[in-house]
Formats: C-alpha cells, structure tokens, sequence
C-alpha cells in the first residue's frame, strides 16, 4: 500500500503553527514511506475563506519546504483539489446514502441516520476509543432556557442553504483521493466516530487514525494566534530558518528516541514514524525555538548563510556585495539567534563612524589614564605594517607595555573607541576587516571625546 497523507487547511486566516505541525507530520510520515502528500482547499465557508488568505497558506508550506505532489498549482488525477469544486461529488455520494435510505430531512437539512451500534477508532497515537453515537447523543444550547439541552443524535451532513457539513466532505474527500492516513490534531477526535459511521456506509475501510496531541502556549492553553510563535509569516520576517522552525515544530509532540535536538530535514524524514508522537500535549518556548535556530545558523555553510541573511543584510543598509561581509557574517554567525540580529552585531564595519553608545562611553571615561591609554593604543597600533590579526594583538601588546600594564586594559577603550560599545563581534577580527587606517581615524576621534 502506498502512502497518501493529506493537509486540509480553510483559507480563512493565517497559516498557524498548530496547523504547520500537522502539515509537517503529513508530510514528513508520507516521504519517510515514499509516499505522497496532498494538499486540498476546505474552502466551502464562502463568507470566510478569501484568496489573500489561502495564498498566505501557500506561501507559508512553500517557505517551510513542505511540497505536495497533488493540490493547488500542481494538479493530480484525483481533483478538483478546492471543496468548492467539488460539489458534484458531494452530490453523487449524498446520492448513494439517499438510495440505501441512510438520511433524511428535516426542516430543509439533510441529517445522517446514525447507526445504534459501537464504533472503535484504533488510533496509532490515543489508543483504542468506542462510541455509540446514538447512546452518546448530541447536545445544543437552547437560547430560551439559557442551557444545552439533549438534542437529535442523526448529525447534519448538509445545511438547508445547501452547503454541506465538514463531516461528510471530509469522509468523501478522503475517499475519492485515497488517503490512507488521517493524521492530525487531538481535537478531532471526538469527530472521528462519525467519521467511521460515514465510511461504513460508503462500503469503505477507513484511513489509519493519528491524533497528535494539543500544542499549548506556556499558559497552558491551546495557542491562539495572538500568542508569540503562533503565526508562521512572522518566523520569517523575523529571521528564522525554515528547516530550523521544522525542527523545532517537529519536537512538539515528537520525539526521535535519542537524546538529540538538532535535526536536518533529511534525518526528520529518516527517522519520524508515528510510533514517535507522545500522548501527552506539547508546550510552545519560543526561547527554545531560537536557540534550535541558532544551531541551525551555526551548521550553515558560508555561501548558504550570506544567502539567509541577505535580505536582512540589504533591509540594514549594509553593501551585501561588499569582499568583507562573508568574513564579517562569520563574526556574527555564533553571536546571533536570528538572522535579522545580524546587521547589529556587524554593522559597525562598514559606517563611516560608529554609533557610540553613551553608557560605554563613560565607562572609558571613569578610568584613570583613560586618555592615555587611547594615545598607547594609537601608538602601539600605528607601528603594525602587515595588519593581520597576530601583528593587531602584537601592537596593542606594545601600547600597553609602554604604560607598563596588560594587553586586557587597552581591550575595553579600544573596543568602545573602535567599535562603539561593549558588545559586538571580537575586537581583533573587526580591527583586521575595518583596515589600519579606520582604525587609527576613529581612535583619533575617540581621543577628542575624553
């Protein structure tokens, strides 16, 4: 059998984390077994589902790598790939129930009789759950008496304007396309006995279940899209790698068996199995999502890490072009959790003067002798003819063995006079990358400021 795993997403707002992580479960279960991912369009809520809303979608799964080989733009034999186009479909197999006489009207809907017998959903993740939909019933709220009451047990399967209900579109979609494996989040569970009634009377064997657990903002409730890391868009404006977020997203709620992190997108797909997915529900930190990007930054090549940045790079103003910054982004490379940090802590090598912080500036100022040892250093620097790294440190050794103190103690007003601030990239290979003559101007500079 070959595997067909499904993403399902309605246009109606933006591409969620929760929903990412489904799509990525998907995908990664249908390429670890050589199989295929299909992305289809729930996009019968006409009144919410816009097309800014579904190219959002697309652009997201696009960003993350997350490529289907049937759906939107690619096409497949088992299409049309939006619910709205499929209405005809939707009517042939209302037909079928009609005939077998499985529903009914009931003031302009059409319900589904539900059959009073136990269905068992055998998931891969929660286990083995039976219902009796009929024993179980159904509830509503009654606006009148102010509370839920019992209410008809036979579900709607299509509205008195005509549209048809998730359940059944869904059932029928699976069917038609072929899908073998319904993973996707725990919330569906309790929809999922319906589901089976439906395959039943159809006369077809269900997919393979998979409810992966809820993923909570660290409140503890399901994460909204208010909350921070929950839209996907903004990981990458914000200076996220895609296989970085796929990585983090792929902890939540999965686990490889090893005590490992860190993961490519080649070994996500070698090793992911549902027999990895916990029971338990997943809590977001952002501060671990950035720090699995910052070893994803780290693990970069030098051309595929001037490619990352240089949007963020060109959006500071920076010469991307220019023969320092793959040296430069190399300072930055370990320094930073984010690629749009990086302009910050590079920045200062290609201005005219650097910004200087106040607060470090009177750090060097509070010093005895804090003129003297800019006018050391100057010295001490001005003697260095090829301007590696080892003559810098050389030179700043000289300036400071002429005051009769350490190299340490000309470190800090050379790093403020040089620099700017107390923090950025290490002094030296910035002192190497801006040139002698940089250096010297700006420490002359820093001079008249003490």
């Amino acid at each position: 059998m070959s595997v067909r795993t499904r993403f399902a997403p309605s246009p109606t707002g933006f591409l969620h984390i929760g929903g990412a992580r489904t799509a990525l479960y998907n995908w990664l279960y249908a390429r670890h077994h050589g199989g295929q991912f299909i992305l289809r369009v729930e996009d019968t809520d006409a009144e919410r589902s816009t097309t800014e809303s579904m190219q959002i979608i697309l652009d997201g799964l696009e960003w993350l790598g997350l490529d289907w080989d049937e759906g939107p733009g690619v096409g497949g034999d088992r299409g049309p790939y939006n619910q709205s186009e499929r209405v005809a479909i939707y009517d042939r197999y209302l037909s079928r129930l009609e005939e077998a006489g499985l529903v009914y009207e009931d003031e302009g809907a059409i319900r589904f009789r539900v059959p009073d017998k136990e269905f068992t959903v055998h998931d891969e993740v929660c286990g083995d759950v039976t219902t009796n939909l009929k024993a179980a019933g159904s509830r509503r709220y009654d606006a009148e008496l102010k509370k839920e009451v019992e209410a008809n047990p036979d579900f709607v399967i299509k509205r008195p304007n005509g549209g048809y209900i998730f359940h059944f579109v869904n059932v029928v979609d699976d069917i038609e396309m072929g899908i073998t494996h319904v993973i996707r989040g725990e919330d569906h569970l309790s929809n999922t006995p319906k589901h089976l009634a439906l395959f039943e009377a159809f006369g077809v064997e269900p997919p393979v279940f998979a409810h992966i657990p809820l993923n909570l903002n660290p409140s503890g409730t399901k994460m909204s899209k208010r909350d921070q890391g929950a839209l996907i868009h903004e990981y990458r404006e914000s200076g996220f790698l895609a296989d970085a977020v796929n990585n983090y997203m792929a902890l939540l709620g999965w686990s490889g068996k090893e005590d490992q992190d860190v993961f490519s997108m080649e070994e996500l797909i070698g090793k992911f199995d549902l027999s990895g997915i916990t029971k338990s529900n997943s809590k977001f930190d952002f501060e671990k999502c950035k720090w699995v990007n910052a070893e994803h930054l780290k693990q970069l090549s030098p051309a595929a890490l001037l490619e990352a940045s240089r949007p963020f790079l060109e959006k500071a103003g920076l010469p991307v072009d220019d023969d320092r910054i793959p040296a430069a982004l190399e300072l930055a490379r370990d320094r930073v959790q984010l690629l749009s940090e990086i302009p910050a802590i590079i920045e200062t090598i290609f201005v005219d003067l650097p910004t200087y912080d106040p607060s470090s500036v009177e750090k060097v100022k509070s010093r005895e002798g804090a003129a003297e040892a800019v006018s050391a250093l100057r010295e001490g620097l001005e003697q260095v003819e090829d301007w590696s790294d080892d003559a810098i440190k050389a030179g700043i050794v000289a300036g400071a063995e002429s005051l009769g103190v350490k190299m340490g103690a000309l470190m800090f007003p050379c790093r403020v006079g040089v620099m700017g601030s107390t923090s950025g990239a290490d002094l030296v290979p910035v002192l190497s990358l801006l040139g002698k003559e940089v250096v010297l101007r700006r420490l002359s500079g820093f001079s008249e400021m003490l």
